[in-house]
């Protein structure tokens, strides 16, 4: 049997296996006894509530996963993907027309196959469980725009990526590598001001209390502040959160209105203290730096595979290309990608941690940080007791129990 066919074969089947386990203990792990630290803030209600939440989008997330694999694996073994290459082939378009028709095509199809999942999750589950605020306006006018955006910045991005391994030769990695770095760089600094509001509404946080405390904080710590907004996050979720995005001149610390509606003043400092740990810390940037390395890997890797025979054979391919073989690399790098994304989650919940000790220590308000996470777990119904299998694989946060013993820690 094909080698390559073997390899990805198994590490479908590892992967399912590990999900499956790990949402089987996840489940497992789930107590009616609400954790003392929980005392409260929750009552047995909403205790009850979180815990069918977790088991609700568990059952979700197999039924929709056992129908992308199933859907998978019958297009791959009945010849899907040559079929649709000679198809397209026959039109006559070129190499890289027919490669970004190709990878167009299997995008489109995705998505339509897809959406039926995400309409239900979002106006089922979320609804069932008082989150949803999306109306089916807003989710059409969301789903269109992200098509266009997607086509505006995808495919020449794509386009570019296609052309330097059809044209460029032995460097083909190298170029495409040094384009996708200047690419993101790029994004994260016009993103903020160009294109998140495409999705959102962001405005200045208003004169008052709250902007004034924020500001003596920023200033305490010696952050500059460029922009600090409030986000319409209710439009679509009643769930709250704030994030850090950007460098340079279009930083901005964006807070959830649903987040400055269900906390204090000193809790909302808290927040944007954490926020700022991450900057201070360096996080965002090593995080980009690893991603570039790591972008520069797949390349790399992927400049070999190209012309591996057996590797188009596993898909009953008729012809060899650069964009079938982009596809399927991913596929077969997908072992590796699964042990990279293991170590990231480690390295991202540590920056947490660490985001949570710069923002106790320089507010010197540790227990405003751990009413906030408590606050958060409630509102966003979290599962307070998930199993440490399932956290190691799945989760880029720390369980919440874990980040205020830690907090706690730091004055002991």
């Amino acid at each position: 049997m094909n080698l390559y066919l073997i390899i990805i074969l198994a590490a479908i089947a590892i992967d399912f296996i590990l999900d499956l386990v790990s949402n089987w203990l996840n489940l497992k792990s789930l107590t009616k006894k609400l954790p003392d630290e929980f005392q409260e803030v929750y009552d047995e209600e909403t205790y009850a509530k979180s815990q069918e939440y977790t088991k609700v989008r568990t059952r979700f997330g197999f039924i929709t996963g056992i129908f992308d694999l199933s859907l998978l694996l019958v297009f791959w073994f009945s010849g899907g993907f040559n079929w649709l290459d000679q198809l397209i082939r026959s039109w006559e378009f070129g190499e890289l027309i027919t490669g970004l028709v190709f990878i167009g095509i299997l995008m489109i199809a995705k998505s339509i196959i897809s959406l039926p999942f995400s309409i239900y999750s979002t106006f089922v589950i979320e609804e069932r469980f008082g989150f949803n605020k999306t109306t089916p306006k807003t989710f059409i006018i969301d789903l269109v725009k992200g098509l266009l955006l997607g086509a505006v910045i995808g495919i020449p991005l794509l386009a570019g990526i296609l052309a330097f391994f059809m044209y460029t030769g032995d460097l083909a990695w190298l170029y495409a590598w040094l384009a996708v770095t200047a690419f993101t760089l790029i994004m994260q600094y016009v993103a903020p001001t160009w294109i998140m509001p495409i999705f959102n509404k962001f405005t200045p946080l208003e004169e008052g209390e709250l902007r004034t405390a924020i500001e003596d904080y920023t200033e305490k710590v010696n952050f500059p502040l460029q922009g600090l907004f409030v986000i319409d996050g209710s439009k679509r979720s009643s769930k709250s959160n704030a994030f850090f995005t950007g460098f340079g001149k279009n930083k901005r610390v964006a807070l959830y209105d649903t987040l400055i509606e269900n906390h204090t003043i000193p809790e909302l400092v808290a927040v944007l203290a954490h926020e700022i740990g991450h900057y201070k810390k360096k996080h965002i940037i090593k995080g980009m730096v690893i991603s570039i390395l790591h972008t520069g890997v797949l390349f790399f890797l992927l400049s070999f595979f190209l012309s591996e025979k057996g590797l188009f054979d596993a898909f009953y391919m008729e012809q060899m290309s650069v964009y079938t073989g982009l596809i399927f690399f991913g596929m077969l790098y997908s072992p590796i990608e699964m042990i990279l994304s293991i170590f990231m989650q480690m390295f991202s919940r540590k920056h947490e941690f660490e985001a949570d000790e710069y923002a106790a220590r320089t507010t010197g308000q540790p227990e405003d940080m751990i009413s906030t996470l408590k606050k958060l777990s409630k509102d966003n119904l979290s599962n307070l007791t998930p199993h440490p299998v399932y956290v190691f694989l799945n989760y880029s946060h720390p369980p919440v129990l874990q980040r205020i013993h830690a907090i706690r820690e730091i004055n002991e």
